[in-house]
């Protein structure tokens, strides 16, 4: 069986769904090839559920911090902190159906567009060629959306039942008493906070002297002191080397010899791309010595008419980066007026408690003389709307050229933090002044006022305030 069409998709997450909405609003013929479902890994086993999960545990820590503001509970069961408890499988219930609802969306979205979408495992049969079972698809552009699965550490691999990788999680059957996470970064700091909140014991094993090394150094002292506070053991400059099962939990043992027990484990160390047998490099697609493929920066792959989009490239894996990556994609492709990808535009936020959230340049650049800037930091707990509401953790930071004053990042540590971002990112993407920023109105009391009150803070001499 042979069917021909304009834009074969391998892989439905967000690269490959919204390179397919652009492509079909464009009036090309789309097809997407997807083994999981609409929406893919990113919707159905990673972002999604995650990020329902984090509003469960960020929700019941409001709970038992609300006696701060004169909100007290009483009564619950032995072991109930404050009466509050939380019902883990009907939590992941509610998870689950979320992701499905959300692929589902998707689902009607692109069958709206009149977008194909083929149930299996795609791989390249040639550069023009995508084989589906028994069905081979011919395409004049074929784009790589597979996406990238959690790296396994030989000697720690996942069991499903206490040995977990952040897939797994949504079928416990009951809270873990003490979870191990192994792997710091920003998908272990997520879910050991989650989890602390949640009600779990947990120890965070970190290869590194702090937590989240690639991320602002002062954002991620701030998380370190907050999840402390809280009870988590955070264990630095602690490599694991293996982890084992016992009677009844784990045993993980660190390089230096330590070991540290606990009834769950849960592997955070990193993402592999989903490159393999897949017939990419038969076709003139090259990849990078980890298997990510090589794109430019309209998404194109060394092989004429193959381009790719999101975590199998390795460029930034956010969802936000994908999307744009297969719009790019496609765009290009149909020979639309397109801007090639700016990575200093992105703005990234790490669903913790408090969120992280970040955009343009970092303050490592500026320390180490890449970029010449001008730096504001206001605590958090001195913004009259924080106080109201009892948040004392956190800061606004912004970064701006000495001489201009364009915004060239900043960094937001707050309660939806992923929200209060926006407005610097606008002024990222449209080179905006922190003049500019200070003469915008914000509301009083709000969050919101730390950024405008950061850009005043900034300001060249000479300037004035309506």
């Amino acid at each position: 069986m042979e069917d021909v069409t304009s834009i074969v998709i391998i892989g439905g997450g967000p690269g490959g769904y919204e390179a397919a909405l652009v492509g079909a609003q464009l009036g090309a013929e789309v097809t997407v090839v997807e083994r999981e479902g609409p929406g893919g890994a990113c919707v159905l086993t990673d972002c999604v559920p995650s990020k329902t999960m984090i509003a469960t545990s960020v929700r019941k820590q409001a709970l038992l911090d609300a006696s701060s503001l004169g909100v007290h509970f009483t009564g619950g069961a032995d072991g109930d902190v404050g009466g509050v408890r939380v019902d883990l499988p009907l939590v992941n219930e509610r998870v689950k159906e979320l992701a499905a609802h959300q692929s589902a969306d998707i689902a009607a979205r692109l069958a709206a567009e009149g977008v194909r979408v083929v149930r299996g495992t795609g791989r390249l049969a040639g550069p023009q060629l995508v084989q589906v079972g028994d069905e081979t698809i011919t395409a004049e552009v074929v784009i790589i959306a597979t996406g990238a699965t959690p790296r396994v550490l030989p000697g720690a691999e996942p069991d499903g039942e206490r040995v977990l990788n952040w897939r797994q999680l949504y079928d416990l059957p009951e809270l873990p008493e003490h979870l191990i996470v192994v792997g710091s970064g920003v998908t272990g700091a997520e879910f050991a906070g989650a989890y602390r909140s949640l009600g779990s014991q947990v120890t965070l094993v970190s290869s590194r002297d702090r937590m989240m090394p690639n991320e602002d150094a002062d954002a991620a002292e701030v998380l370190e002191e907050v999840y402390r506070r809280r009870g988590m053991n955070v264990m630095g400059k602690s490599r694991a080397s293996s982890v084992k099962r016992t009677a009844d939990g784990v045993v993980v043992t660190l390089e230096d010899g330590r070991t540290a027990e606990g009834s769950h484990c849960l592997m955070t160390v990193g993402m592999i791309p989903n490159t393999s047998g897949i017939g990419l490099e038969e076709a003139g697609v090259t990849l990078d010595r980890h298997g990510f493929i090589q794109v430019d920066k309209v998404s194109r792959t060394s092989a004429p008419g193959v381009y790719a989009a999101g975590d199998c490239t390795g460029v930034l894996m956010l969802a936000s980066v994908a999307a744009m990556q297969g719009r790019i994609a496609v765009w290009h492709a149909l020979g639309e007026a397109v801007q090639p990808l700016r990575l200093a535009t992105v703005a990234s936020t790490i669903f913790t408690d408090p969120e992280i959230a970040a955009v343009g340049i970092a303050e490592r650049q500026i320390e180490a003389g890449e970029v010449e800037a001008n730096v504001v930091k206001l605590p958090l707990a001195t913004n009259a709307r924080a106080k109201m509401q009892g948040f004392h953790d956190g800061f606004v930071k912004l970064f701006c050229r000495p001489n201009t004053g364009i915004v060239l990042g900043g960094v937001v540590v707050a309660p939806r933090a992923s929200e209060l971002i926006l407005a610097l990112s606008l002024a990222v993407q449209h080179r905006l002044t922190v003049d500019q920023i200070a003469h915008t109105f914000a509301v009083y009391p709000s969050l919101s006022g730390s950024v405008t009150e950061a850009a005043r803070r900034l300001m060249l001499p000479g300037t004035s305030i309506i």
